[in-house]
């Protein structure tokens, strides 16, 4: 953003600032990333008795001397980084030079937050994505998501969300994470089950339940997406600094809540009786909540509006889930369907509150 001439009202809560506090809020979805990602890889060469990763990531596992333990906290790290790395690195060259393109051609300043952007778009990636069609995700979602609006603050839909809608329409067996989760040729079918699979008890000796497994994000899934735990967290870190709206998040949760009850109550199969506890924890709903539903240039402006954008998504969300069972988790475009309606949504609210205002004027 450009700063124009004086006068300026100085305030130290401004964009960098919620854009540093969003960076920090994520911290725990990343440190899931590294982590969950390596440890579900080493399960998966367990599973199948392979001592070493294919590729170069099995070069430089090798030589750096780690070992593929699933119970070593250092091996999975490491295999993890090799995972998520360079698909950030390739996300954040690629969505760096279109912002430098655009800046360029409008003779300005790269536009903050790409750095929030690029991070959000590479936690909500399968880990085993091509990284070309990682490349081209973020060039779709930076471009027709935010820089053909203008730049940061004048689009419409969540750049982050456009760019993963792309992905799902053009090339959706490697974004579902069922058949995207491939660390070994003909091996598919990886869950969060896994871990007792492999008959070692210590493994599973601190959790109870394998619900218990989904909540901490101990399940394969999308590098920073899986853990509800840490977007917990960074919910903490973007309420207590304002830099999230509650009314948003409260929302999302109300509306998945009374959904799913409802939903249980209705006749369909296995997703109708879901219990509105494992669609918290289950795909993407936490991180969606917490981390996308809030972006403050495409939600609800008005209070009201606010509560209505969230509980839209949230409803959204078990309605996608139970009616498609091919696209169990439809948090995305249930955000991306809010954020449609958002403009919307504040309009009724602003109309409603000046048709109370003139009747009590009159009264």
């Amino acid at each position: 953003m450009v700063t124009r001439p004086a006068p300026h009202i100085r305030d130290a809560f401004n964009l960098a600032a919620a854009l540093r506090w969003q960076l920090i809020a994520l911290a725990p979805c990343v440190a899931m990333a590294l982590y969950n990602t390596g440890l579900q890889a080493n399960l998966t060469l367990e599973r199948l008795k392979l001592e070493v990763a294919p590729g170069w990531r099995g070069d430089v596992i090798q030589a750096l001397g780690v070992g593929l333990d699933p119970l070593s906290f250092v091996a999975a790290v490491i295999h993890g980084a090799l995972y998520f790395l360079p698909i950030l690195i390739t996300v954040g060259v690629t969505g760096a030079f279109w912002s430098w393109a655009f800046a360029t051609a409008r003779h300005r300043p790269p536009g903050q937050g790409l750095a929030v952007l690029v991070l959000l778009f590479a936690l909500v990636l399968p880990p085993a994505l091509p990284l070309w069609q990682a490349a081209l995700g973020i060039s779709f979602g930076l471009v027709v998501g935010r820089e053909i609006f203008g730049g940061i603050g004048k689009n419409v839909l969540n750049p982050v969300l456009v760019g993963v809608a792309f992905l799902y329409v053009t090339y959706p067996a490697q974004m579902t994470i069922e058949s995207s989760w491939v660390m070994v040729d003909a091996f598919s079918e990886p869950t969060y089950l896994s871990l007792g699979a492999l008959q070692r008890p210590e493994a599973l000796a601190w959790v109870a339940t394998p619900w218990e497994l989904s909540f901490l994000g101990l399940v394969p899934g999308a590098f920073g997406t899986t853990s509800t735990v840490a977007c917990i967290l960074g919910a903490g870190v973007l309420l207590y600094t304002r830099t999230a709206s509650a009314r948003v998040i409260t929302g999302v949760l109300l509306g998945m809540v009374l959904t799913s009850i409802l939903s249980n109550n209705l006749p369909g199969d296995a997703y109708f009786s879901l219990s509105f506890h494992w669609h918290l924890t289950l795909g993407s709903f936490a991180f969606g909540a917490v981390f996308l539903a809030t972006d403050q240039t495409t939600s609800a402006m008005t209070d009201t509006g606010r509560w209505i954008y969230g509980f839209l998504i949230g409803a959204l969300v078990v309605l996608f889930r139970v009616a498609n069972g091919h696209h169990p988790d439809g948090v995305m475009f249930a955000i991306l369907m809010g954020n449609i309606a958002a403009p919307l949504i504040d309009s009724l609210v602003v109309r409603a509150n000046i048709r109370r205002r003139a009747r009590r004027h009159v009264d």
